[in-house]
């Protein structure tokens, strides 16, 4: 008896696991995103008391960061699968590049509305592809991978400057700032677009996840598997385009969260791909945010972009990766 109580304990430890680890999620959010729509004007305030202007100036932003942060993290967690490697990340491998030089070139002939996304996403999706063939079939391993996507990104670059040089000082003045990664435009541009973008993306990548998982053991045992891979990786670049195609249309160019979130949560707890891009989901959008209320409330009155604090914890995380990948 003592033995059959004893062995049926690690079971039911197991199955109120999940539970536990969701109600604490659940809870954190909540917390968290009460606490970032206090902070401004360099102090915090319960947002029990925010008039209907500040309001009307924070939610978008808190929101804003949360599906950037969401988009870009399971994006990167599906492209690491797609492309067998770990340092993959939407501004990485130039698909972000791709994304803001459609918005920047859309911004130069003066369309908006439905216009940025649509942009976001053909960009996004044409340097994924462009990647994804060369990857294919010249092949080149990690390294490979990573110098034509910094390729591809200093392209996209070189040709969004000279837009903007030869544009006028508005479109000018539009861009910089939101091509930095900042959120202080967050309001301004419709969400509606985005969100039916990203739902869309989700729609379709989430449910790839044991195809994404087969990927990972190479194309050969893919296929062994009973894969398609030909559409599984297509389905994957359209899915991973309309997730970084719209948080680009909405914040601008963001680097390494979509390389940072899903490594550290396959380092430490490890699971299926489609268990890490839910989790990668929620805490790329959780980072997003914190990180943005922190740089807000530290560097007032200055409202230093979000992509630029990023890019200061990346690179470290970046290097760190790499030689960890490397001693493998």
């Amino acid at each position: 008896m003592a033995n059959t109580i004893s062995a049926s304990i690690p079971t039911q430890t197991r199955k109120h696991k999940p539970s536990i680890y969701y109600i604490a999620a659940a809870v954190t959010s909540v917390l968290l995103i009460w606490l970032a729509l206090g902070i401004g004007f360099g102090e915090w305030s319960s947002p029990n008391y925010l008039d209907n202007t500040i309001w009307q100036l924070r939610y978008p932003r808190v929101v804003t960061a949360l599906l950037v942060g969401m988009a870009l993290s399971v994006s990167g967690a599906a492209l690491q699968a797609l492309f067998e490697n770990p340092l993959a990340d939407p501004s990485l491998i130039g698909t972000s590049g791709g994304a803001a030089l459609g918005v920047v070139l859309v911004l130069a002939l003066g369309f908006g509305g439905i216009g940025i996304p649509l942009a976001a996403f053909t960009g996004s999706v044409l340097v994924c592809l462009f990647i994804l063939a060369c990857h294919r079939f010249l092949g080149g391993g990690q390294m490979g991978l990573l110098i034509l996507g910094f390729v591809i990104s200093a392209f996209c670059a070189a040709v969004v400057s000279l837009i903007l040089f030869m544009s006028d000082d508005m479109v000018l003045r539009s861009a910089t700032n939101w091509l930095s990664g900042s959120m202080a435009e967050a309001g301004f541009v419709p969400l509606r677009y985005s969100i039916i973008s990203m739902v869309l993306g989700l729609a379709i990548l989430l449910p790839l996840g044991r195809q994404l998982d087969g990927l990972m053991l190479g194309e050969a045992a893919a296929k062994s598997l009973g894969i398609k891979v030909g559409v599984v990786r297509c389905l994957v670049v359209i899915a991973s385009a309309l997730l970084t195609g719209a948080a680009v249309s909405l914040a601008g160019v963001i680097g390494f969260i979509g390389m940072m979130v899903p490594n550290l949560l396959a380092i430490l707890f490890g699971g299926g791909r489609m268990r890490l891009m839910i989790w990668s989901g929620w805490l790329g959008a959780i980072l997003l945010l914190v990180i943005d209320g922190a740089a807000r409330h530290v560097a007032y009155p200055v409202d230093v972009p979000v992509g630029i604090v990023l890019a200061l914890l990346g690179g470290p995380f970046f290097i760190w990766l790499f030689v960890r990948s490397s001693r493998r």
